[in-house]
């Protein structure tokens, strides 16, 4: 990691090439003793095709295939299915969790290649190109164009972007399929199916919907194939009132015959293999469960033919007008897709001995991958390379309810773009907020502060502040200047400088720690790693007091800079898995080359503990300039209300407004000018009178609720389940509160601990002591247990907790009478995503949502 090569050297080979922009801009330092950011860039900087290191977008480069005694990591993500736009949460949930990984390990040395492509055969694309009015083929070339600019905007690094209506998919499919059939694995069943009358033909699952079966379930939407709430596996027949999607009819049941997958003689196999390399592999816990359930419920024949014409053809003279059903088809476009990148796929996917393989998914689709996919592969007898690792991510769910692709509700793909939010904002925002255990939540205010607390006020500070003041000229001409004139100080001493070699020992414990956590592919803790070195840099900033110690001991203000600048080059590389854009930047700033490494081989990890040796004096850098730029109030309720309802609701508000802005243009270039007269107010409207005031709504804004910082705790003197605490919540003197708590918080997590605080209840003497509010809690049904509900930690004392859409001033006092807080208490709850909700509407706070530790479905009071 020491930089003492030019750019021309051969440590640094030659750019690859890919499309990339990015727009970059905040504000630069300009005062010496505490740099600020206020200066935005004026003008975006583009970067050309040659700006982009290896792996960034979608690249072109020499195909790789596996070395003997090297790490080769093949990676997948889930193909997303083609007859929609991807949203948000499809894209942590597959390819961006799976592009970090991919780009960790080429990071690392690994021999990594990243494939995924769409899926484009089965029912939903006959569905789509039905509504659309086209062919299925139409509407692929249609949505993969769609999916691959969508994934190059967000800078996947794919190494092969393919699709599943290839031939390649057609002669891998049906080579498997004869396997199977050749070793007695599949058999022929006759089985009813839905048909309907009016069409003239047999419906496939997702040509059917009708109400779920699953008791305690029975949605009405339920697909033929699955139920989107239950997330119950179904077939068409199962469904209650069934209706045909085409024409609505309700079809009949008839015999057809079809081909199945024996999954209950493959049941020894699989479980081996489960067995083993789950342990091995390190599965993650909801992959475990996932598949538990489907071995515990028992494995059945699955049917694995379909009657449709859209997909690969069986080769088989009684099927020959069917088509392989997508479950099966649909997991072998990974190995067509990886024969599309090299005529040698064999060597990536039949050499388990050489090569691991980690795949990246939704919850929805682990037991296609866990069980199904590898039960095939199982079946040929040949020698498959099998997933070791799965990586599973829960929902993203969108302000006040689920990502939708068929409901069109959330923000997707090609919206992100159109925000004008710089992708290395989204990337981060999504993977800070990957729902790696359970669901989470996506907020535009939570957006919001983590690009102003989080990357703007924390790492964009900490760059700024460094590149600024070493760029900074030092002959001022008043005598009283500061800086280096770009050129990179010598650190004579720095191995014994006492603060500098305390931050080189804790940055080398963070990279340990970031290593280990991403090896287990914990992206989400990976990152908040590598976001603490820059809280670490910030604070030796501050520590150091620089700015005085260039005029007091120039040489140990030296050795701060350069050590800084380490730092900064080991954040640009620590963080390019997750922003590769934002390390592009830094690079360029740096003035050095865009490669970046964390090879063991090359001692990286070793020189990240003396972050003074990574730049060499006398390196000149390039111009700072401003790297995050403010999300402001305005502009965050401007893309709420852009974004709100489903994308036929916006299309449809977009129409009306359109519709009324040309009816107010007509009537204004039809009106007449009466010379400038204002029109005579009726004489009924100026002496009406006021009516009456009526009685307020009962509405949540009407609650006081603000962020409190607990001062002072103790157990209250009269009762031993009762605290005391003393509450500041911006008023300047602290509120007395009593809380019956002791039972369920101990004392020591109570003090210090910001919490939600219910201003404007009455106050009542509790035992003696006047109680001014009352802290909010979630507790579960039968009050067993009770936790605090949270703030976030950035979250600024005394400020209103607000809810989306509810504006106005709460009530000084609230009247006992008028039982206001009784009728608004019904509604708040924690959801799935342990958010504090009221309705669907989360506690919101300038720093993001309010959130329990682990009671969903809780009640709050």
């Amino acid at each position: 990691m020491i930089l003492n090569e030019g750019v021309g050297s051969p440590a640094f080979p030659g750019y690859i090439r890919a499309f990339f922009s990015v727009t970059t801009n905040y504000a630069n330092s300009t005062n010496e003793d505490l740099p600020s950011q206020s200066k935005p860039l004026k003008t975006p900087r583009r970067y050309r095709m040659e700006d982009i290191p290896a792996g960034s977008g979608d690249v072109q480069k020499s195909t790789k295939l596996p070395i003997p005694g090297e790490r080769n990591i093949l990676i997948t993500s889930a193909l997303p299915y083609v007859n929609n736009v991807p949203h948000l949460g499809n894209i942590i949930g597959c390819v961006l969790s799976a592009d970090v990984f991919a780009r960790y390990c080429r990071l690392r040395g690994y021999n990594a290649i990243y494939v995924c492509g769409t899926d484009e055969y089965g029912t939903a694309t006959e569905t789509k190109a039905l509504e659309e009015n086209c062919t299925p083929k139409e509407i692929c070339d249609k949505y993969h164009a769609i999916h691959r600019d969508v994934y190059k905007w967000f800078n996947i690094s794919f190494d092969e972007f393919g699709r599943t209506s290839t031939p390649q998919q057609t002669e891998v499919c049906q080579a498997i399929f004869r396997k199977l059939m050749d070793n007695n694995w599949l058999s022929e069943n006759t089985m009813q199916q839905l048909y309907c009358y009016t069409c003239q033909k047999f419906l496939a699952d997702r040509l059917v919907e009708g109400s779920c079966p699953t008791p305690g379930c029975y949605y009405d939407s339920a697909r033929g194939d699955q139920c989107e709430k239950c997330g119950k596996l179904l077939n068409p027949t199962e469904l209650i009132d069934p209706r045909c999607k085409v024409c609505a009819n309700s079809p009949h049941i008839r015999d057809t015959n079809h081909l199945f997958l024996e999954l209950p003689l493959l049941e020894g196999k699989l479980r081996d293999y489960i067995s083993s390399m789950s342990v091995a592999g390190s599965w993650s816990q909801n992959a475990i469960q996932a598949t538990n359930a489907w071995l515990k419920e028992g494995l059945r024949q699955r049917c694995i033919t379909r009657d449709l014409k859209w997909g690969v053809p069986v080769p088989h003279e009684r099927f020959k007008d069917k088509v392989f059903y997508v479950w099966f088809d649909a997991p072998i476009g990974y190995v067509s897709i990886t024969s599309c990148y090299t005529p040698e796929w064999e060597k990536w996917w039949k050499n388990p001995e050489n090569v691991e393989l980690y795949q990246f998914m939704g919850k929805d689709n682990v037991p296609f991958h866990t069980v199904m996919f590898p039960s095939m592969l199982l079946g040929t007898a040949e020698n498959w390379t099998l997933m070791k690792t799965i990586s599973v991510t829960e929902y993203l769910n969108y302000e006040t309810g689920k990502f939708s692709k068929s409901k069109g509700v959330g923000v997707f793909g090609n919206d992100a773009k159109d925000t004008n939010i710089p992708v290395e904002v989204w990337r981060y925002y999504l993977l800070t907020n990957r729902p790696e255990v359970s669901d989470t939540l996506f907020t535009w205010a939570d957006l919001q502060a983590k690009l102003n607390s989080e990357l703007l006020n924390n790492l964009g500070n900490f760059i700024n502040r460094v590149l600024s003041f070493i760029a900074k000229d030092p002959d001022s001409g008043s005598g009283k200047g500061s800086g280096y004139n770009s050129i990179v100080p010598d650190a004579a001493g720095a191995e014994t400088h006492p603060l500098s070699k305390i931050l080189g020992e804790k940055i080398g414990t963070y990279v340990e720690q970031y290593m280990e956590v991403m090896e287990k592919v914990k992206l989400k803790q990976g990152l908040k790693i590598a976001m603490s070195i820059s809280g670490e840099g910030n604070a030796y900033l501050q520590e150091s007091q620089f700015w005085k110690l260039y005029k007091d001991d120039i040489s140990s203000c030296s050795i701060v800079m350069k050590t800084s600048v380490g730092v900064v080059y080991l954040l640009a590389c620590l963080l390019e898995p997750f922003m590769p854009s934002f390390s592009i930047e830094v690079l360029k700033q740096l003035s050095l080359p865009l490669q970046l490494s964390l090879s063991d081989e090359k001692g990286d990890i070793e020189k990240a503990k003396r972050p003074w040796e990574i730049v060499p004096a006398g390196h000149r850098i390039g111009t700072p300039v401003p790297l995050f730029k403010e999300l402001k109030d305005e502009e965050v309720e401007f893309f709420r209300a852009k974004f709100a309802g489903s994308q036929a609701d916006r299309a449809d508000r977009a129409v009306k407004a359109e519709a009324e802005a040309n009816k107010i243009a007509e009537q204004l270039k039809n009106s007449k000018v009466s010379g400038g007269k204002k029109e005579r107010v009726a004489k009924s409207t100026v002496d009406a009178k006021p009516k009456a005031a009526a009685e307020q709504e009962i509405t949540i804004n009407r609650l006081d609720i603000r962020v409190g910082l607990i001062t002072k705790v103790q157990k209250h003197p009269k009762a031993d389940s009762l605290y005391v605490e003393e509450i500041d919540v911006g008023e300047g003197q602290p509120r007395t509160v009593v809380s019956g708590l002791v039972k369920f918080v101990p004392i020591d997590e109570m003090q210090n601990r910001k919490v939600c605080v219910l201003c404007n209840l009455k106050p009542a003497t509790i035992r003696d002591i006047k109680s001014q509010a009352m802290v909010l809690c979630a507790s579960t049904g039968d009050d067993s247990k009770v936790e605090l509900v949270d703030p976030p930690q950035s979250a600024i004392i005394g400020e209103r907790i607000t809810f989306s859409g509810f504006d106005g001033k709460p009530d000084d006092v609230l009247n006992p009478k008028k039982r206001v807080w009784e009728t608004l208490q019904v509604d708040l709850h924690t959801n799935k995503g342990l958010v504090a909700c009221y309705k669907d509407f989360p506690f919101t706070t300038s720093a993001g949502v309010c959130t329990v530790t682990s009671i969903s479905d809780g009640s709050i009071r």
